[in-house]
């Protein structure tokens, strides 16, 4: 007899993609359409501990760029240019890992063209909501993510 149960993986994919889907619809529907240096309040994420990279990683980065970081998770197909490869960011920077350009990434002060319009309210902002205007926090966690990027190099 055959088991019609879906396996842990399809599960938790599922799971990731639809927190992805919400985050973005959220996120999208905040900023209005063709509006310039706009303050859009964002509402909080699902709580990570802040001192746990590994945690953020699987929740905020992971539906995007994997779980081993190869840009191929499962939301990757629904963007126009593929995700980074953060298993490559010390490759591609000479053999060492560019820790301020990840944090300068994270916090969303760079222009990724794959995340869209860089004035998005992204991770800088939803840290902020989930710890309040507690910047040491959200700093905390800036770290503790890049971090633990930097242990999915290649080797």
């Amino acid at each position: 007899m055959r088991n019609n149960r879906a396996s842990p993986f399809y599960t938790t994919s599922f799971a990731l993609l639809c927190a992805v889907g919400l985050t973005a619809a959220m996120l999208l529907a905040a900023v209005p359409s063709g509006s310039q240096n706009v303050t859009v309040k964002t509402k909080p994420i699902v709580y990570t501990h802040p001192d746990d990279g590994r945690e953020m990683y699987v929740s905020y980065c992971a539906p995007c760029h994997g779980m081993t970081g190869a840009g191929n998770g499962p939301a990757a197909p629904a963007f126009k240019q593929a995700p980074t490869n953060l298993t490559l960011l010390a490759k591609t920077h000479g053999g060492k890992y560019p820790s301020q350009a990840v944090k300068t990434t994270v916090t969303f002060r760079t222009e990724v063209q794959a995340h869209g319009d860089p004035k998005m309210p992204i991770w800088g902002s939803l840290f902020h909501s989930l710890d309040g205007e507690e910047s040491s926090v959200s700093t905390m966690r800036i770290q503790n993510l890049t971090n633990y990027i930097k242990t999915l190099q290649a080797k």
